[in-house]
């Protein structure tokens, strides 16, 4: 079988699972389950970098594999997901505004897809003039969104007891995010307290889905 086989992509690859499941429970109007996985897809893609860097063996090819495995997952989880989840909403709660998530969805996708690339590309420019590790981003990392969005949807209920309508936060949650991912603006890279801190968030997030999923909290 073509590929590279061995422990530093299985991150990867459980987040992109993850994805996947929440883009089917998107199709059943689930929404709730599909912020969550899209959590667990941000968490794995937070800590796949680390697990792959333990791998001292590793040929150049087998890195380079990953390094593209990386960035095509990122593709559909943090890109793609996303922005159906935007769509689907808008479309099941709130059919009048189909068009402009089709559009704002559109562009998510596409602010995603020039982040990454633009990101490959001067990543690997970078790469060959220094040995210094990064210490900014130039625009917002995709990954962000795996926070953003499950933290707006956690507030749903709050929102719409206030007559707000969620579709339409949502939509502009999505605006947002995706041109935060392409500015040119300096956004400092998370080190080992920030990943921390993210993480805890992350976990902490996850709880209370699980926690709301079950009727115990409505925050």
């Amino acid at each position: 079988m073509i590929g590279f086989y061995n422990y530093t992509v299985i991150l990867t690859y459980i987040g992109l699972v993850s994805t996947f499941i929440g883009i089917t429970q998107v199709f059943n109007g689930k929404y709730l389950p599909a912020m969550f996985c899209l959590l667990v897809s941000g968490l794995c893609d937070m800590f796949d970098g680390v697990v792959a860097r333990t791998h001292k063996t590793r040929s150049e090819d087998a890195k380079k594999f990953g390094i593209q495995i990386d960035s095509l997952c990122d593709v559909i989880c943090f890109g793609v997901f996303p922005a159906i989840i935007n769509y689907a909403y808008t479309l099941h709660f709130n059919s009048d505004y189909t068009v402009l998530a089709i559009c704002i969805s559109s562009f998510f996708v596409l602010a995603a897809i020039t982040r990454l690339g633009y990101f490959n590309v001067m990543e690997e420019k970078r790469q060959k003039t220094t040995k210094e590790v990064r210490k900014a981003y130039q625009g917002l990392p995709v990954t962000t969104v795996a926070l953003i969005l499950p933290g707006i949807y956690m507030l749903r209920q709050r929102l719409i007891a206030l007559d707000v309508n969620f579709a339409i936060v949502i939509n502009i949650a999505c605006v947002i995010v995706g041109l935060l991912f392409i500015l040119n603006i300096p956004i400092p890279k998370a080190h080992k307290r920030g990943i921390i801190l993210m993480t805890v968030l992350g976990i902490a997030m996850l709880v209370i889905l699980i926690l709301q999923f079950n009727g115990v909290t409505s925050f």
